[in-house]
């Protein structure tokens, strides 16, 4: 009995000292790989609120003089203008050069041409009902054509449309410029339901975004089911390199009051020009139909002055291009970029 105990013990003891020794030999790491390949896949859904403070807690962390930014009441969101119905019927004020563009050929071009225009048919219109009913003209007119009023509502469209043709191919050309070399670049992830934003140009940043519950949002002084946990941060008045993508299926980055939307799709990277006239908070949402949360991905962008910019990119654990390459500090690259 004796010996057949001292026998396991020594057992035991040698695969103890085994266990050990490989121990030593494994690499750094390779238990959470193990584990990460035996978990089950855990399919993204938008968090709870207890998660949600978990990654506010964990990811707003703020080094040097960043601090985030409240947003203004009315500008980069949704504004009920109820003093003012005329205003309520065009787009929200705009914060870029192709969004001032676009605002000002809806206000003066489209919508008098279209108010005239509509108004000319239903003078038209009841032109016709008075002038020729059955009690007022029994006898049917039995003209064929008239040359005359054939050439002028022929015309006539052609040059309302060769009119509005000239700023809408402009404003066409204008969305599609190359950014530039220096520009910033963000990579932009649609996921169900929830946006990521990559920063290869300083270090690899990666934010992941969802929304905030509602309570959490009024509380900070936020439009609700816009506001987010990890905003996208970007500096002002600087060329900005946006990538769009998807991880499953097709989003949508629409930001109104930048005049920007571009679609994010599955296995293809595209690419757009945006510069931000000045900081501040804009707000947008996922603008293509992408599953039973669509409507809960909203978009929040934080414009930021070049160094608070700078100090965001540090408190990141990121990196600034020109740290350490002897060329002139990001910041002041950036702020020689805004005085353009």
């Amino acid at each position: 009995m004796m010996m057949g105990q001292m026998h396991t013990r020594m057992k035991l003891a040698t695969l103890a000292a085994l266990a050990a020794g490989m121990a030593l030999f494994a690499p750094v790491g390779a238990g959470a790989q193990d584990a990460a390949i035996g978990a089950p896949a855990v399919q993204a859904t938008a968090p709870d609120a207890g998660l949600i403070e978990s990654v506010t807690e964990a990811s707003t962390v703020t080094a040097g003089d960043y601090t985030p930014m409240a947003p203004t009441k009315g500008k980069g969101m949704p504004t009920s203008y109820q003093d003012d119905p005329i205003k309520s019927l065009t787009f929200q004020d705009q914060y870029s050069d192709n969004g001032d563009y676009a605002l000002w050929m809806h206000d003066a071009i489209l919508m008098p041409v279209i108010t005239i225009i509509s108004l000319l048919v239903l003078g038209l219109l009841l032109y016709v009902v008075v002038r020729f009913n059955r009690k007022a003209n029994p006898v049917a007119s039995k003209t064929t054509h008239n040359t005359m009023i054939e050439v002028v509502w022929t015309i006539v469209p052609v040059i309302i449309l060769v009119v509005i043709a000239v700023p809408s191919i402009t404003l066409l050309a204008r969305q599609y410029e190359t950014p530039p070399a220096d520009a910033v670049t963000v990579k932009v992830t649609g996921y169900q339901w929830y946006w990521g934003y990559t920063y290869p140009d300083h270090g690899e940043i990666e934010v992941i975004s969802n929304m905030l519950p509602k309570a959490e949002a009024l509380k900070r002084g936020e439009p609700a089911q816009l506001a987010v946990d990890n905003r996208m941060v970007v500096p002002a008045g600087v060329p900005l390199r946006i990538q769009t993508t998807a991880a499953d299926v097709i989003h949508a980055f629409a930001v109104p009051s930048l005049w920007f939307k571009m679609d994010a799709v599955p296995g293809r990277l595209n690419e757009k020009l945006l510069t931000i006239k000045e900081p501040g908070v804009y707000y947008g949402q996922c603008s293509e139909l992408c599953g039973s949360r669509h409507g809960y991905m909203p978009i929040a962008v934080e414009a930021l002055a070049p160094d608070q910019f700078a100090a965001w990119v540090k408190s990141q654990g990121g990196t600034m291009p020109s740290e350490g390459a002897g060329e002139v500090p990001a910041a002041e690259k950036v702020a020689a970029l805004t005085a353009r």
